[in-house]
């Protein structure tokens, strides 16, 4: 079973809006395009995370996004200081939205309590407006 990421899309207003912030950074490698993500830690079940994992994205107090980790670099800044950059998936896999709480910096999430993909679950059809799904989650009605 994969392990994940959850990580606060900190200032994002909706889905849209990632996309255009991610799109600006995408990097093309190897005939695939990659969203570099930057992280001052660096996840020490690293192996799990590359056997199928992926970030899963909370947006204004749900997860609503997930894509793929592609790769885990490691680098040293101009200050000495070492980072990590998590290499994504330019793909975006809508889920069920999920309520969830502020935390800080990233946290391991199991392949059990990672919310289910939009499409896995019946999620066929047209999208809803992005207020209107926050306005019905915030009711409990989706």
């Amino acid at each position: 079973m994969p392990l994940h990421l959850i990580k606060l899309a900190v200032g994002v207003r909706d889905l849209d809006h990632l996309a255009e912030l991610q799109d600006r950074r995408a990097v093309s490698a190897d005939g695939r395009t990659r969203i570099p993500v930057y992280t001052r830690r660096l996840p020490k079940r690293g192996d799990e995370l590359l056997a199928g994992g992926s970030i899963y994205w909370v947006i204004k107090g749900s997860v609503l996004v997930r894509q793929p980790i592609l790769a885990i670099d490691t680098a040293t800044d101009e200050e000495g200081e070492s980072y990590c950059t998590l290499q994504l998936a330019a793909d975006r896999v809508q889920t069920v939205p999920t309520p969830h709480r502020p935390f800080q910096g990233w946290r391991y999430l199991t392949a059990e309590a990672a919310p289910q993909d939009l499409s896995a679950a019946g999620g066929a059809g047209d999208e809803l407006p992005a207020d209107m799904a926050a306005e019905l989650r915030a009711l409990g009605l989706l």
